[in-house]
């Protein structure tokens, strides 16, 4: 990724902070958007992501970040669409505000972005290749995050279309992300018994974490993939069990 242009949204914290890094080691020149300032920035061989203050749930902002790094490089080459998340809401309650803002935060925010590569990325004889976090929420049951598992649903569907759009030029692929153990683990998994039980459910015996969204977020951005576009990268470590199957364990000693 020697001297790549790669933009992560999202970037200064969690699995952002982790893709961004990544990114950084190999070599790429990286710069991170969130609403404000981080307290420190990734570092790799004397070498620090910038960073530029964007709410990417508005689209005049998502341009002027996109803008003003391909105006510093000449150049975007990758953008990675990380910015994201929900606490838990109850569907029935929720108000029509918050899952506007939820939808805009993980769905219309990663297409506007994506609009404004476009302009960089189609112009340049190799393109670029566009990186959507996704979730395990958007593709079985979310209660809880109803408007979140909706907008990650969306975002997989808006991987395949653009793929479909813009090739061949711009390569756009997406990374299902599994249970996570982030820096807001508790808000998701409880305890940390809890989380110990959910990891062991789990057939890697751990959570994911931002190392392993950002290995795959390298490869799917690196010329390794040049014939990937459209696809869904699920890494969630063989996935979650089935509850029947708990059930049916827990009462397999039952007699007639």
């Amino acid at each position: 990724m020697d001297g790549r242009v790669v933009l992560v949204t999202g970037g200064t914290k969690g699995i952002g902070r982790s893709i961004a890094q990544a990114f950084l080691d190999a070599g790429a020149n990286v710069a991170v958007c969130a609403r404000s300032q981080p307290d420190s920035l990734p570092e790799s061989g004397g070498r620090s992501a910038t960073f530029h203050a964007c709410d990417v749930r508005d689209a005049a902002s998502c341009r002027a970040f996109v803008d003003a790094v391909g105006e510093a490089h000449g150049r975007i080459d990758v953008l990675v669409n990380n910015a994201g998340g929900s606490p838990p809401v109850e569907a029935a309650t929720v108000s029509p505000r918050f899952s506007e803002a939820i939808i805009a935060l993980n769905l219309t925010g990663p297409l506007h972005l994506s609009q404004a590569v476009h302009r960089w990325m189609s112009a340049q004889p190799d393109g670029g290749s566009i990186v959507n976090i996704a979730s395990v929420a958007g593709v079985r049951p979310a209660p809880g995050t109803v408007a979140y598992g909706a907008a990650k649903a969306g975002l997989l569907n808006l991987t395949r279309s653009l793929a479909q759009e813009w090739g061949p030029t711009i390569r756009v692929n997406a990374i299902v992300a599994g249970l996570m153990q982030t820096e807001q683990v508790e808000l998701s998994y409880g305890s940390k018994a809890a989380q110990e039980e959910i990891a062991a459910s789990v057939p890697m015996k751990r959570m994911g974490n931002g190392a392993d969204i950002a290995a795959a977020a390298l490869y799917l951005s690196s010329p390794m993939a040049g014939f990937v576009s459209g696809a869904t990268l699920e890494v969630h470590g063989g996935g979650e069990m089935p509850l029947f199957l708990d059930i049916v364990r827990r009462h397999s000693d039952d007699t007639a």
